[in-house]
């Protein structure tokens, strides 16, 4: 029987310096999203991952445009929900975007979150056996194969990418999960590419997520080293150190009110968690979160987030990194420029 083989991820280069790689969400106009994708591959960042997880602005435009004005940077989805887009599509669109940027295109899918799904209509149960169906059949097709699926979830019918001018080729689309429970993160070690680890957790949260990931590998013959692990870090930089946990302090004060899955899973106190919701409605104000965020201190502040001066940020990416974390993907708040270049060239275990 023919071995196979698989590919294995590190956190650094062979000269010592670490992946790195640039998050954006809806802060920016597009255009210069576009610039700064251009000045992160300029400094030598691998990738770029557009956010969709708010009903703001989708993955796949930016994803093409960011594609469009560099050469080598990667363009990620970090990460598209697996619920509103037919997964023949959902492939169809990954491979026009392949046709952009062959070779550079990842596809981050998550399951979403409550209360924003429910609210668009979208009932997340069974979300395990969802993914498992999407992602195997999303693969397929980008693999050029004719697929047969009646799952729960996924009814394909003889379907193919269907290419007539197009050369008739499998796409290399790295598949990755977004995800956050322990279940997921098995079945992500299990069918995955790889993972898109969340932010606004603590690094200790990793040591769970890393164990999960590692069974999940091994039901399918690899080992946690074939499975890629990026995670989004909340990085907020400045030389005043009291300016940069300020603006991170607000961050995390939204994701407490209307995200505490994320918070619990970080080991964040029920207590915290019940006076922010007692503020926090869903969406929430500008003026609900800085009501908010005077609940809380500082020290949770520094938990969830790479916040302080460049030294600070880069010590806490650090025990990301040392936690299992391959590849940071750093979410800047401020002056986004400013946070590439505190961590281009960076050396994090010299």
């Amino acid at each position: 029987m023919k071995s196979t083989t698989y590919p294995t991820y590190s956190a650094v280069h062979a000269n010592g310096t670490a992946r790195m790689a640039l998050y954006l969400q809806d802060a920016h106009p597009i255009r210069e999203g576009m610039e700064f994708a251009r000045y992160a591959e300029q400094r030598g960042f691998e990738a770029v991952w557009q956010a969709e997880s708010r009903l703001v602005r989708e993955a796949t435009v930016p994803m093409a445009a960011f594609a469009s004005v560099t050469t080598n940077l990667k363009v990620g989805s970090g990460v598209v929900d697996c619920w509103s887009r037919n997964p023949a599509r959902l492939a169809a669109t990954f491979s026009t975007l392949d046709d952009l940027a062959p070779g550079r295109v990842l596809l981050g899918i998550g399951a979403w979150w409550d209360p924003l799904a429910k609210k668009v209509g979208i009932d997340r149960a069974k979300p395990l056996r969802a993914m498992r169906e999407i992602v195997t059949a999303v693969r397929a097709l980008l693999n050029n194969e004719t697929v047969t699926m009646n799952g729960e979830f996924v009814h394909l019918d003889g379907v193919e990418l269907d290419y007539v001018y197009q050369e008739r080729r499998p796409k290399n689309v790295p598949i990755y999960i977004g995800a956050t429970g322990m279940q997921m993160m098995e079945l992500t070690g299990e069918i995955a590419d790889g993972v898109v680890l969340n932010y606004l957790v603590s690094p200790e949260y990793n040591t769970k997520a890393i164990e999960a990931l590692g069974v999940g590998a091994a039901k399918s013959g690899r080992s946690l080293d074939n499975i890629d692990r990026p995670q989004l870090v909340v990085c907020s930089v400045h030389e005043d150190r009291k300016t940069a946990l300020d603006m991170a302090r607000l961050m995390v004060t939204q994701y407490l009110g209307q995200q505490p899955h994320i918070m619990k899973a970080s080991g964040v106190p029920q207590s915290l968690l019940d006076k922010v919701g007692s503020v926090l409605t869903w969406p929430a104000t500008h003026e609900q979160v800085v009501a908010a965020s005077k609940h809380v201190p500082d020290e949770i502040v520094q938990m969830l987030t790479a916040s302080g001066t460049p030294a600070d940020a880069r010590a806490q990416v650090t025990h990301y990194l040392r936690n299992g974390a391959t590849c940071p993907i750093l979410y800047p708040l401020g002056d986004v420029r400013a946070m590439i270049d505190a961590f281009a060239d960076w050396r994090p275990f010299q």
